[in-house]
């Protein structure tokens, strides 16, 4: 049988430093104009619309219209899932900073990935989770148990409704800082926006680091057991 060419189409445009930059910036989640990530990743605005053409055409990014101007964000977790799997195997990069050590630390402490919360955080719930018996863990995801049903009814967070989306329910994500998994998919993705309404988190401009707030602090214990007092700040 013939290999799949395109394959190597793919790895192509990923291999490419600024488009991999880009890439992992949108690892946020957000949609970004090209400007946006022309200033984060440190190119020129024409060469961030060049690279991000590539991409579209790829089906690797989305493009959004509002108006005149253009927005960019991760086609889909499937693309998310497969950076975060050579982040996780790709070498730390170097700090020369004291600035790019407190973004690192950072990332590394609670981020998002893709559309759900990753980091140490994000591997600190997965296991409370586990622990408490919310989940279980099969050899190619979480299962949601008995209790488990009950506790997210409790935390309003309606998993039949989140079950009929068209998509992986609740499957493992190497966590690329950690190595260790962390929940993913639609349940990963309804418990980061729960924890977001509910403000124990919040997103941080121009970062995919997430802030934990004093009252998430709280809320972390109480519901989950988690003690991460002045970890947040």
């Amino acid at each position: 049988m013939k290999a799949n060419s395109n394959i190597a189409m793919i790895a192509s445009l990923v291999s490419e430093t600024s488009r991999a930059a880009i890439l992992t910036v949108l690892l946020d989640g957000r949609f970004h104009a090209a400007s946006e990530l022309a200033y984060m990743v440190r190119i020129q605005p024409q060469t961030a619309s060049f690279h991000l053409a590539k991409l579209v055409n790829a089906n690797v990014v989305a493009v959004e219209k509002q108006g005149r101007h253009r927005y960019y964000g991760i086609q889909n977790q499937e693309v998310a899932q497969v950076m975060e799997s050579l982040l996780s195997i790709a070498p730390p990069i170097e700090i020369k900073s004291l600035k790019q050590s407190s973004e690192d630390k950072a990332l590394r402490y609670a981020r998002t990935c893709y559309d759900h919360l990753a980091g140490s955080l994000g591997v600190q719930l997965t296991n409370a989770m586990l622990r408490a018996g919310i989940l279980r863990e099969e050899k190619e995801g979480f299962t949601v148990t008995e209790n488990g049903e009950k506790f997210f009814a409790s935390f309003q967070i309606n998993l039949e409704k989140v079950r009929r989306k068209r998509r992986s329910f609740s499957h493992k994500c190497l966590d690329w800082s950690e190595r260790r998994h962390h929940l993913a998919g639609a349940l990963g993705n309804a418990l980061l926006e729960k924890l977001l309404e509910l403000n124990w988190v919040q997103r941080l401009p121009k970062t995919r680091a997430i802030k934990i707030t004093s009252e998430g602090e709280i809320g972390l214990k109480e519901v989950f057991s988690l003690d991460i007092e002045g970890k947040s700040r």
